[in-house]
């Protein structure tokens, strides 16, 4: 039961334009990391170096922003790192690079319908909570079963990660979206046996 199968740090990706406008992106291309968020990383990469100097695989979502997040990661461990193509941001459909507030403005019936629904419903071409949920599980439980025991680095962005959380918890998927995951931060779950524990989440060095 308290056997450890693996420990992840997930490392949220440095700021990008989009995360400043608080939009809905999925697009791995576009956006870069702004110079904010460069500077966040490097701040996330020395802390996680000075507490956690030994790490055993450095991983990354594909997203342009994660990569380049990785990139600064793996230079400071003096570690290549891996993508992961599955970890993908949450497909926003045809809400894709709209705010929330533009996202009201032109799809009022539609974002209503999400709030009445919002592990089931997205919009056309998007993808849902439970379908999110399912991919990110899928891909964690590959993770750990492919690094058993091991410590491991995974750069991805902010959906991932509340995703992770939420599965690791049991936290009820329609409030997963709340769990505040800053940009360059750091989240540290362990996995076991029989259950998970979160051993902190959303941290910012001072």
């Amino acid at each position: 039961m308290f056997d450890l199968k693996c420990k992840i740090i997930f490392i949220g990706h440095g700021s990008t334009l989009y995360s400043e406008q608080n939009r809905l992106y999925d697009v791995d291309e576009y956006p870069p990391l702004n110079e904010q968020g460069k500077k966040e990383i490097e701040k996330i990469s020395n802390w996680l170096k000075s507490c956690s100097p030994n790490v055993d695989a450095i991983f990354a979502s594909s997203a342009l922003r994660s990569v380049q997040s990785a990139r600064t990661i793996a230079k400071i461990f003096r570690k290549d790192f891996e993508i992961l193509d599955n970890l993908y941001d949450r497909r926003a459909g045809i809400w894709g690079g709209m705010t929330f507030r533009q996202v009201q403005e032109k799809y009022p019936v539609m974002l209503e319908e999400y709030h009445k629904n919002p592990c089931n419903f997205w919009p056309e071409d998007g993808e849902s909570t439970k379908e999110l949920n399912n991919r990110v599980i899928t891909t964690i439980d590959n993770i750990i079963q492919d690094n058993f025991q091991k410590k491991i680095v995974l750069i991805t962005n902010v959906g991932i990660i509340q995703s992770a959380i939420s599965l690791a918890m049991d936290i009820n998927p329609k409030n997963q979206a709340r769990v505040y995951i800053p940009p360059g931060s750091a989240t540290q779950i362990n996995y076991y046996t029989e259950w998970s524990s979160l051993v902190y989440s959303g941290y910012v060095p001072v």
